[in-house]
């Protein structure tokens, strides 16, 4: 399966995680539960995602306790975002922002799925647009945008709201978008990965073969934000 996935997809082989994202997948597993689980599995892909999309540089002097001067070591680059995609997204984001040495800005984009053609519905974006100043050609660079923006997204099923994030990320004009996910289907993956190939950087837990009929990954680990929220069957 690793085979067929393009080399911007980063399939994780580290034995907590596989161990933690098998306790996932339970039925039994109750919403503290998942809670905790999806955070701890965020941490582990997140720390992979982030030692190969940063890196560090020299920054102002500082003392130690015992009087020592010393040089300190700053992110690189400094421009970085959040992005989790409503509501499932809320769940990684304590992680990575635990991983970040400095707070960075959090921009939520809300997207669901349309129950019938499976396409993306974009209902909330809250990017900081840029309005060009007088004068400036209406298609010059997006200023304001991240440098690099890490994407929060659990499950890549058909790819669908995946990939319509990532290409509202690249119209803001963000250089790179690193995806943080928990699960995928190989196809959805797939897709998500071609939207932007030069810019786009998947890091994933674990990808599974199929889709069924709803467009739900199979064995897949069910709707992450109904489970995080106590609201299945809604």
């Amino acid at each position: 399966m690793t085979h067929s996935l393009p080399p911007n997809v980063h399939l994780s082989t580290h034995p907590c995680l596989q161990a933690k994202l098998s306790q996932l997948r339970a039925s039994t597993a109750n919403a503290r539960e998942t809670k905790a689980l999806v955070h701890e599995i965020s941490l582990i892909v997140g720390c992979e995602a982030t030692a190969a999309g940063l890196s560090t540089k020299k920054g102002p002097t500082a003392k130690t306790p015992l009087g020592y001067e010393y040089t300190t070591q700053v992110l690189s680059p400094s421009s970085i975002s959040l992005i989790p995609i409503l509501r499932s997204g809320l769940g990684m984001l304590d992680a990575i922002q635990t991983l970040l040495p400095n707070p960075v800005p959090v921009h939520h984009l809300g997207l669901f799925r349309e129950p019938v053609t499976l396409q993306p519905v974009e209902y909330y974006n809250n990017l900081p647009y840029h309005v060009p100043d007088h004068g400036t050609p209406s298609n010059s660079p997006n200023t304001s945008a991240s440098e690099i923006a890490f994407l929060l997204d659990p499950v890549i099923a058909t790819g669908g709201t995946c990939s319509a994030a990532i290409q509202t990320l690249r119209e803001w004009g963000v250089k790179k978008v690193i995806v943080v996910a928990v699960l995928g289907a190989v196809s959805g993956v797939v897709k998500a990965a071609s939207e932007w190939e030069g810019g786009v950087e998947i890091w994933i837990a674990g990808i599974d073969e199929t889709l069924n009929d709803r467009g739900m990954i199979a064995p897949g680990l069910g709707d992450v934000g109904d489970r995080l929220f106590l609201t299945i069957g809604k």
